[in-house]
Formats: structure tokens, C-alpha cells, sequence
């Protein structure tokens, strides 16, 4: 593995990667407030083990990436949403398998939509659809202790103390756990590793939230065509599977895979062997046909 930085519209943006680029491209784009290291390493290393050239990055205002104050990120929604194309362009990738999780999720169908020619592939998880459709206000809301975190958020820790900030990262984890349990020394790990390579954790667990980038009210699911996969856990408590069987449903010939007592999460190492399996099978995709 390998870690670079590129320049994107004025950003840095920190970008590893697992594997040969003469394999197919896999970039793993993670949720809001979420840097690449929730993307496991040794999830990437099985997926690169598999014949894939895999990318994770960083977010602006997460990890390595270029930062802002927290409270006033210098950058737009739609920046967000066009960085995968930057780092694919620095990185002379022209077309490929794109798979988002969540807000990530989100940026994914945005650029199957408005950017066909270079998605190979599209896996969406723990997400929800990112333009509207004649269902979504059927969809279910969070689960209480979810809103809870919206309407009673826990205070802010002091964000010069690091063992602090690493336990509040932490806690906000622990509400999104699915039935499978919440995995404290796991995500304490990753939450330790966020911490002590992120620029400005206020930033970090800000900045995404205040951004706005409002779909046209024209663009449909139905007009994507790359494959779809859609992985969603069965126990989410902030997306309920009910988002994920519609995405299926929106999306021409997209298939669902549901992950077991997963949460809002990325696949849980329990589920490893579902999730990666379904991923790679699903990345032997090369081509599919452009719309007329």
C-alpha cells in the first residue's frame, strides 16, 4: 500500500492505495465525517488480494486532507461530491467500480448520474437515495437513540485533549451499531487511528453537516446505468433496510444484498466474506452500455 497526495480544486486530498493499477480501480468513498481509516486496511487488502486496484481517501476536513475551521468549511457540497473525480483524473484512472457508503453513498449515485462514462460500476451501502423518488417519503426514520444524537447531542469534548476526543469519537459510533453488537476495541482502534492522523477533529465531525448541494429536481435513479449493487445491514438504525430495497427497486436491474445485523456501518469483519464476495463478483463487471 501506498500513500500519495494529489491536488483537487485548490484541496489536498490524501489517497491510499492497495494492490497493482494495472488491476480494475476500486475507490472507496467512506461517509460524512469520515476519514479513510473506517475503511479497514485489511478489508482493502483482501479486496486488492482479489485482483483489485483499491483507493481510499480522505475527505477534505478529515485525515490528511486539506482542512477548514470547523464551523466554516471553504468548500461546497458539490466539491465533496466531484473529488473522486479529481483523484481518478490525477491518477490517469478513467473509468471506475465506485463504492460509497452512506454520504459517500450519496456522492456515488450523484456521479453515476451526471458522470456515466466514468463509473464502471457502482456498490452503494448503508445509504439511502440522493434524489428524490415517488417513495421516499414512505421511507422510515431513525431509530430513537439515533434522533436522540440529533435533538440532545452529547457535549463537545475539549479538543486539545486527545483521550477525550477519542472516546467522543467513539460514543458517536455507538448508536448506529446494528444487532451484531457494538465492536468497542475495534472501533476504539480506528477512532485512535482517526484522531492522531486527522488535522482538526472539530472540523472533521462538523463540516460535512453544514454543506448543502441540492439535486436538479429532473434527475432520476432510473437513468443510472453502470451495475448496481446495494449492501445494507438489516439492523440499521439511521437508513432501515427499507432505503436499501428502494434503491434496488429505483435503480435498473440493481441487486440487493442484505448484511445481516448490520448496522450503519461499513461491513463488519464478521460479514467480511458476504460483503467482499458479493464485491468482487460484482466488480467483474468492465462495461456496460451508455445511454443513446
Amino acid at each position: 500500500m501506498a500513500e500519495q497526495f494529489i491536488d483537487a480544486g485548490g484541496a489536498r486530498l490524501c489517497v491510499e492505495s492497495f494492490g497493482s493499477a494495472a488491476d480494475p480501480t476500486v475507490l472507496l468513498i467512506a461517509g460524512g465525517g469520515q476519514s479513510m481509516v473506517w475503511w479497514a486496511t485489511d478489508f482493502c487488502a483482501r479486496l486488492a488480494a482479489a485482483g483489485r486496484h483499491v483507493l481510499r481517501y480522505d475527505h477534505r476536513d478529515t485525515g490528511r486532507s486539506t482542512g477548514s475551521a470547523a464551523g466554516r468549511p471553504s468548500y461546497s457540497g458539490g466539491d465533496l461530491t466531484t473529488d473522486p473525480l479529481r483523484i481518478l483524473d490525477a491518477l490517469g484512472v478513467p473509468r471506475a467500480h465506485l463504492v460509497g457508503l452512506s454520504l459517500g453513498g450519496g456522492i456515488a449515485q450523484r456521479l453515476a448520474l451526471d458522470h456515466p462514462d466514468r463509473v464502471r460500476t457502482l456498490c452503494l451501502a448503508s445509504t439511502s437515495p440522493a434524489v428524490p423518488t415517488a417513495h421516499s417519503e414512505e421511507l422510515p426514520p431513525p431509530a430513537p437513540a439515533v434522533m436522540a444524537t440529533f435533538t440532545d447531542p452529547a457535549p463537545e469534548p475539549d479538543w486539545a485533549d486527545r483521550d477525550a476526543v477519542v472516546t467522543y469519537r467513539v460514543e458517536a459510533e455507538r448508536p448506529y451499531a446494528g444487532s451484531l453488537g457494538f465492536d468497542e476495541p475495534r472501533v476504539r482502534r480506528l477512532a485512535t487511528e482517526e484522531v492522531d492522523r486527522t488535522r482538526d477533529m472539530a472540523a472533521s465531525m462538523t463540516n460535512h453537516f453544514l454543506l448543502e448541494d441540492t439535486p436538479p429536481a429532473e434527475i432520476r435513479l432510473a437513468r443510472i446505468t453502470a451495475p448496481t449493487l446495494v449492501l445494507h445491514g438489516t439492523t440499521d438504525p439511521l437508513l432501515p433496510i427499507e432505503h436499501g430495497r428502494l434503491l434496488a427497486a429505483e435503480i435498473p436491474d440493481a441487486r440487493l444484498v442484505p448484511l445481516p445485523g448490520a448496522g450503519h456501518e461499513q461491513p463488519p469483519p464478521a460479514l467480511w466474506p458476504l460483503a467482499l464476495t458479493s464485491l468482487t463478483e460484482h466488480t467483474e463487471h468492465t462495461e456496460h452500455t451508455e445511454p443513446n
